[in-house]
């Protein structure tokens, strides 16, 4: 007979909860701490034996004191609202430079004031002209950036509501209805300042410049209107330290949290549902009015008993290393502690994307693996223990991309221990020393580099496909409706907050309801909001 767990949080646990969550990663942490401070009973169900998922800070190398964001890293699109309403003791810092791309001996350097950003591009470009274009298309990017950011968090506005609040006709054909490859060909010259550009409508997705999906603009707009400004932030303390202080605001309010409790099925009438847990002392069953589901919608339909819809694909390698010392450039002109403190371009002129992707979609590694890297202990030197941050030790995160889950199919250790060997190659061509002779070593005498597949992210994390959005993200809208239909029918019908499933009481509140993906904590306040019935 199968042995039967205790109720979570057992002895004297309530055999029934206004609301069970499962997934203790940082959106169902957000909805957690909503519902408990509106006085809802909540259950969280986390499957690890820890909160927080991706968005977690980890020592991954044996005996040495550095903290990494071990998969998540960086912070754009999470809301002050979010932050204050729930009264967060956490911070993010901003980085002193945006982007550091390497050309030959040279290269394009984007922060340190506009004087200086400004000579860059005419160093690289022989003129003003790719500034000025740069200058003018960001500016529109920003305008773009106030007047939807704020739209997240509100009742998901139809699409011809949220084209009317952006203003714009020219910004929104180009973020919304041409492939960005035409706006980026129309706009820049420059190869290299068009990968630039290309660059933040590929992080985490596999798509050309001229995809007619626009699953490409679709990237490139979350990435563009973070907080209104598009900025991406350092966390300090790390990734944990937010999911942490999620974590105790939701306990703080009197949410249950249980780790090593997965849940294996949901049953629901549409306003009472059932939800079967399994522990290391067995199995068990609670009640709840509302269930939301901080998982992928695969996962969502294995839960509920249906039928899973396709499978995403991820495509991305994710590198974490720390090492003795910042690696010396072959660009004289740039102090390594300014490249590596934005995001540092390695083959992303905009013909290498375009080479990359082509040669990914017939099935093999990309001979010039484009990826991007970033310092996180220049700006925030708290993740490294004393001893290391004293004697001038850095971590390096680098992010690859189009490199498809179907790559790593047959040989997931042998494509990985290729692809990486191929990465660093690129790194090295831009460097006056190889990388590897800056790797700090863990107590036993071993590198301290990981790198992560996305079949390694399916099997951690569970990420369908290894997908880090949990499925291709969508444009922040629901459907247009019939002539005569008000916005708040429409919305009603295609669902309030983008959360919602066929099933009344039972919420998607993961990365892939819409408005979901990256660090955000949005699907968790949608859900939170779409439960109380706000």
């Amino acid at each position: 007979m199968t042995a039967r767990a205790p109720l979570p949080g057992a002895p004297g646990a309530p055999r029934a909860y206004d609301a069970v969550i499962v997934g203790g990663g940082h959106n169902g942490l957000v909805a957690a701490a909503y519902l408990a401070r509106a006085g809802r009973s909540v259950l969280v169900l986390e499957r690890l034996g820890t909160t927080g998922g991706a968005a977690v800070s980890t020592r991954p190398f044996a005996g040495v004191d550095a903290r990494l964001s071990r998969y998540s890293y960086l912070v754009s699109l999470l809301p002050e609202k979010i932050v204050r309403d729930l009264g967060l003791r956490f911070a993010v810092r901003k980085r002193s430079i945006s982007s550091y791309t390497p050309k030959g001996d040279g290269g394009l350097l984007v922060g340190g004031g506009a004087d200086r950003t400004r000579a860059s591009f005419s160093a690289l470009t022989g003129s003003d002209r790719e500034y000025e274009a740069w200058q003018a298309f960001y500016g529109r990017t920003a305008r773009a950036a106030r007047r939807i950011f704020p739209t997240l968090t509100e009742p998901l506005p139809t699409r011809a509501a949220l084209r009317a609040r952006v203003d714009d006709a020219e910004t929104w054909r180009m973020l919304f209805e041409d492939p960005l490859g035409v706006t980026v060909e129309r706009t820049f010259a420059d190869d290299l300042v068009r990968g630039v550009v290309l660059t933040d409508a590929l992080i985490g997705t596999f798509a050309d410049a001229h995809d007619p999906t626009l699953l490409q603009n679709r990237c490139f707009l979350y990435h563009v209107i973070g907080g209104g400004t598009g900025d991406w932030d350092v966390p300090v303390g790390g990734m944990g330290a937010f999911t942490d202080a999620l974590a105790a605001a939701a306990r703080t309010a009197g949410a249950h949290i249980r780790t090593g409790h997965e849940a294996t099925r949901i049953e629901t009438d549409g306003s009472r549902a059932a939800v079967t847990y399994r522990t290391a002392d067995g199995v068990g069953t609670v009640e709840a009015g509302q269930v939301l589901v901080n998982a992928s919608p695969q996962e969502l339909a294995t839960l509920l008993g249906e039928t899973p819809p396709p499978p995403p694909e991820g495509a991305q390698l994710k590198v974490n290393m720390l090492l003795t010392r910042l690696p010396r450039l072959r660009d004289r002109s740039v102090d390594p502690r300014e490249a590596f403190a934005g995001t540092f371009h390695i083959a992303e002129g905009y013909q290498q994307l375009a080479a990359a992707h082509a040669e990914a979609a017939a099935g093999h590694l990309p001979s010039a693996p484009p990826s991007e890297i970033y310092c996180h202990s220049l700006t925030d030197p708290s993740i490294l223990g004393g001893e290391l941050a004293a004697t001038g030790h850095h971590t390096l995160t680098l992010f690859g991309l189009h490199t498809p889950a179907r790559l790593f199919a047959a040989d997931n250790d042998g494509a990985r221990a290729a692809l990486l060997k191929a990465t660093l190659a690129q790194l090295d061509a831009h460097l006056d020393e190889p990388i590897a002779d800056c790797l700090a070593v863990d107590e036993d005498g071993r590198p301290c580099i990981e790198a992560k597949t996305p079949l390694d992210l399916e099997r951690d994390l569970r990420l369908p496909g290894g997908h880090i959005f949990h499925r291709d993200l969508s444009f922040p809208y629901g459907e247009d409706g019939q002539d005569g239909e008000s916005e708040a029918e429409v919305a009603q019908s295609a669902g309030r907050w983008g959360v919602e499933t066929r099933h009344a009481n039972v919420l998607l509140c993961g990365a892939g309801a819409i408005r979901g993906g990256g660090v955000s904590g949005i699907p968790g306040h949608n859900a939170a909001m779409a439960a109380l019935g706000r």
